[in-house]
């Protein structure tokens, strides 16, 4: 949310109102409810580094929305260590999937144990525990894909960013997205896997155990490590994940409070952009082991209103197949389109592909 909208809700005495009574309904429905006390809320997230920076800037914004929040503590962070983070040494694929990042959180919101829930919107399973629901989305920050390399590598053509690679380079990574689309450029290619948080994999290039390695833009430049990126890929190139870049918030379907009062913070463009991903991604229901890229922009023309773009790309992990393909909508049809395309690419993609 840029700062001439901060200002505008924290200086609207209507939506002061709507977040002084969020705060005080669900205080008085989870007393209620859990025999507790209701304040402060609790706001659950992974305790990466990353995830903590992202939590911390999603309270900046709500208190930011009312400083009310602020003043009576009403929210209090509660990290929870999942299976995605505890397991590093098998790809997610063969351990249960990208859920493992978010399950043990949806089950302390579900028990009642924490009142939101914030997360990459890119590691959210499509599929969310019944009763919970994609309250928010916050602005996307950068959805490009960035290849960090060994020191003595150069860039030699930004057009071509992938010759900065020697010949039969090893690249680390557990992305099956990011290795078919690689592999399709660069067939001399070799990967190994590489999981942990953003430290830990530069440091395996710092150590010259692999040549490079690919991360999400976004985390580098929230964490101020933007300096560590050697190459942003255009999406144009290498189509980024569904929802990268972007933070989303889930709660529990039946506390319509904190519905009403998060539906203020989120962002348009982004609500839009990743309905249409998410849609494409429940289209294909796709497995770990798939594949899939998604990128949705908002794209302007003179004259004329604007209009959503959605790219979607789905591969084999050896890159030996690979189709992209676009669709344009407008941004009340987000989730249309996302069908849509995932519909066509389903059609025009061999069968096995998206066997499990």
């Amino acid at each position: 949310m840029d700062i001439k909208n901060i200002v505008h809700i924290a200086s609207n005495p209507n939506l002061q109102r709507v977040a002084a009574k969020a705060a005080e309904l669900q205080k008085a429905s989870y007393i209620k409810a859990h025999g507790k006390r209701g304040l402060p809320l609790r706001v659950g997230t992974r305790g990466s580094p990353l995830a903590l920076v992202q939590t911390r800037n999603f309270l900046t914004l709500l208190t930011q929305f009312c400083p009310l929040l602020r003043q009576i503590g009403a929210f209090q962070e509660f990290q929870i260590h999942t299976s995605g983070d505890r397991i590093q040494d098998r790809r997610l694929a063969e351990i249960g999937g990208k859920g493992l990042f978010a399950k043990e959180i949806h089950e302390q919101l579900l028990e009642g144990n924490i009142d939101f829930a914030v997360h990459s919107l890119k590691d959210l399973e499509t599929d969310l525990p019944k009763g919970l629901v994609l309250a928010c989305t916050l602005k996307r920050q950068d959805a490009r894909d960035a290849l960090i390399v060994r020191s003595e590598y150069q860039l030699i053509d930004s057009k071509n960013p992938f010759d900065v690679l020697p010949k039969g380079a090893l690249i680390g990574s557990s992305s099956v997205r990011r290795q078919a689309q690689l592999l399709h450029y660069r067939p001399d290619l070799k990967f190994g896997l590489l999981r942990g948080n953003i430290q830990t994999r530069l440091d395996k290039i710092t150590s010259k155990q692999f040549d490079a390695t690919f991360l999400a833009a976004a985390g580098l430049q929230r964490l101020d490590m933007e300096h560590r990126i050697d190459v942003l890929i255009d999406p144009s190139i290498m189509v980024p994940a569904a929802g990268q870049g972007i933070v989303g918030i889930t709660v529990r379907e039946k506390d319509t409070e904190l519905l009403e009062m998060l539906s203020a913070i989120e962002n348009r463009e982004a609500k839009a952009v990743s309905s249409a991903e998410r849609a494409l991604l429940a289209e294909l229901d796709g497995s770990c082991r798939t594949p899939i890229g998604g990128y949705a922009r908002v794209v302007s023309f003179p004259g004329q209103e604007e209009r959503l773009h959605l790219t979607g790309l789905v591969a084999r992990e050896d890159g030996s197949f690979l189709i992209k393909k676009d669709v344009i909508g407008t941004l009340e049809e987000a989730e249309l389109i996302g069908h849509e395309l995932g519909k066509q690419l389903r059609k025009d993609s061999p069968n096995d592909i998206f066997e499990s």
